[in-house]
């Protein structure tokens, strides 16, 4: 995905806010993930990533909600951990998207951008 200079503005204030939690901030790319997102390519991560939120945090009523996401297993996975993507509850208290409905398409773009981003900030370090 391709961001214009206003969402990249307000992605890296995204990321710049989560750096002063001490758990969001905690979460790294081990060079296992490193090695899987060069094995499979940026592009497929990113289809993955669209996937699991597609999946995991779109409907409007999550009966799992803050334990859908693994906390290993795909980049995609920490990612959301370490963005607050990771469920409804965190959607909400980190980015204001409100629960109890399902998301819209400009939220899945923006989940998905956040994510991308922290990823490959992540995987040049």
């Amino acid at each position: 995905m391709i961001l214009n200079n206003e969402q990249r503005r307000f992605i890296d204030s995204k990321l710049q806010s989560l750096t002063t939690s001490k758990f969001r901030s905690g979460f790294k790319l081990k060079q296992q993930d490193k090695d899987y997102i060069l094995a499979k390519g940026i592009d497929v991560i990113e289809e993955h990533a669209e996937k699991f939120i597609r999946e995991r945090l779109v409907p409007r009523v999550i009966l799992n909600d803050g334990k859908q996401t693994p906390m290993r297993g795909h980049p995609v996975f920490i990612a959301q951990h370490a963005t607050a993507t990771c469920c409804r509850g965190c959607l909400y208290k980190w980015h204001h998207i409100a629960k109890n409905r399902p998301l819209e398409d400009k939220e899945i773009k923006f989940i998905v951008a956040l994510i991308m981003e922290w990823i490959k900030r992540e995987y040049n370090k």
